[in-house]
């Protein structure tokens, strides 16, 4: 005979009341309605920035930090953001692009696999090739080109605008070791070329095609891509190596440092409120004792005191341990 899990019908009193915000799932098999409390602010999709709602919390950075920032927008050079996993780097994108209402953040994370030409664009050759297969009636016009491309992060960052957007390369570092000098023509020159518009007929010298930006279209003429406004870019690393010096060169270096209590503190009330960081002074201590001893990222404490205020037991038992738990391998 089949077990059927039971329901539980009971009315929650006393205590079980007090507990049931923070154990959602209590693993006793019964089956039981429950609302699924709000997300973290930074776990809530649907936004147009790049992961959460941009400006939904600020994003806390130095003076000097500012600075930086400032002299790559003025120069319209590229940053090239380094610090630890947790610090704020690939976020600092979206922070720019939403205090400088520039729209989304063009993103292009990059891994071993990753090129140059994909994050420039992508052209459906076989996908256009089998459209034109197709049985048509005598003088009908076969199927229109620009339906078949779409242009990647990058070649959108390059399109001809009002103004610049932002384009985050995250994790260069990760890439191929030619990718960063594959990208040193693009960002001295401003301009590339989609060899299968360049080589149409004059009579479809402009081709309206696909972008990053969903159901968007940009005008491409003779096959060439040429920005108006170079875009800021913020290219993150992880420092897993070098990259060239003609590279190096050609970026503004920031360094984001691990944050200390004090602006922990400011992390913490950015983003959850005064109350959470009223009751967060003992998970901060440990944190710091921690990150002492190991690699640990900010939103590692962001997740305990959010734990904390939704009413988990956060104490030196294991949910704590596992919260905070080290990112170095031998951790």
């Amino acid at each position: 005979m089949t077990h059927q899990p039971e329901t539980d019908t009971s009315t929650a009193t006393g205590s079980a009341a007090d507990d049931e915000g923070w154990h959602i799932f209590r693993g006793d098999g019964l089956r039981r309605s429950v609302t699924i409390p709000e997300a973290p602010p930074w776990r809530r999709f649907g936004g147009m920035g790049y992961g959460t709602t941009p400006g939904e919390s600020p994003y806390v950075i130095g003076h000097e930090e500012t600075d930086v920032i400032n002299a790559a927008i003025h120069l319209r050079r590229p940053l090239l953001v380094t610090g630890h996993p947790g610090t704020g780097k690939s976020s600092l994108a979206a922070a720019i692009a939403h205090e400088l209402d520039l729209g989304p953040v063009l993103h292009w994370p990059v891994n071993s696999r990753s090129t140059l030409q994909e994050a420039l664009y992508r052209y459906d050759a076989i996908g256009r090739l089998q459209q034109s297969g197709l049985d048509r009636s005598p003088g009908e016009v076969g199927p229109y080109i620009g339906s078949f491309l779409r242009l990647g992060p990058v070649g959108t960052a390059f399109v001809a605008t009002q103004g610049p957007r932002v384009l985050l390369v995250d994790e260069l570092d990760k890439g191929d070791i030619d990718l960063p000098n594959d990208l040193l023509t693009i960002f001295e020159e401003g301009t590339f070329e989609i060899p299968e518009l360049s080589r149409l007929p004059e009579d479809q010298a402009d081709i309206d095609v696909f972008t990053a930006d969903p159901h968007q279209r940009a005008r491409v003429h003779r096959g060439m891509v040429r920005c108006t406004e170079f875009p800021l870019v913020v290219i993150t690393s992880n420092g897993e190596r070098d990259f060239p010096p003609a590279f190096r060169r050609r970026c503004l270096p920031l360094h984001l440092g691990d944050p200390d209590k004090e602006r922990l503190e400011k992390i913490i009330e950015s983003h959850l409120g005064p109350d959470a960081l009223a009751d967060a002074g003992d998970l901060v201590q440990a944190f710091l004792a921690q990150r002492a001893i190991g690699e640990l990222a900010t939103d590692q404490l962001l997740n305990a005191v959010f734990l904390r205020h939704g009413g988990a037991r956060l104490d030196g038992g294991g949910l704590l341990r596992t919260v905070l738990h080290r990112l170095n391998a031998d951790g």
